[in-house]
């Protein structure tokens, strides 16, 4: 058999349609690849947004918005001191967009206007946090992406 451009031509369609089927195939196979969505009720998600962005124009004004800091012990949430930490109620959730087992959500209960999030449930890298919290019957909502 003589090998001509003909013959090369198709040998080169099937090994380019065998290099993506590959990957095609293990990208759906390996669970290493499995990225899930960031809510599964998108939709229902989306139409509450309006109240979101309500409780970030709340946060707007305040003189002081929430503050953050990396401390030894793990990641320092600072509230507003002007507000009685007595009366702040709300919840945490920390996004980890890499891996979703390692997200959490946890209700804000403060002895002092600082809330810890202890190093050990934290590993270094990217992290989304939503902070919606409530000061006597007004909420506001804090949205950071933090590299931790």
């Amino acid at each position: 058999m003589k090998f001509n451009w003909g013959t090369g031509i198709v040998l080169a369609f099937i090994g380019f349609i065998s290099f993506i089927m590959y990957f095609i195939i293990t990208m759906n196979v390996d669970d290493k690849y499995n990225h899930d969505l960031v809510s599964e009720d998108y939709y229902a998600d989306e139409l509450k947004y309006q109240n979101d962005i309500d409780k970030l124009e709340n946060a707007k004004t305040l003189d002081t918005n929430i503050n953050y800091e990396k401390t030894a012990d793990g990641l320092l949430i600072k509230f507003p001191e002007a507000f009685n930490y007595k009366d702040i109620t709300g919840n945490m959730f920390l996004y980890r967009p890499s891996n979703k087992q390692l997200d959490f959500e946890t209700d804000i209960s403060l002895s002092n206007s600082n809330l810890l999030i202890p190093d050990n449930r934290l590993v270094d890298g990217r992290w989304n946090i939503k902070i919606d919290w409530q000061y006597k019957g007004k909420s506001y909502l804090f949205k950071e992406s933090i590299n931790y």
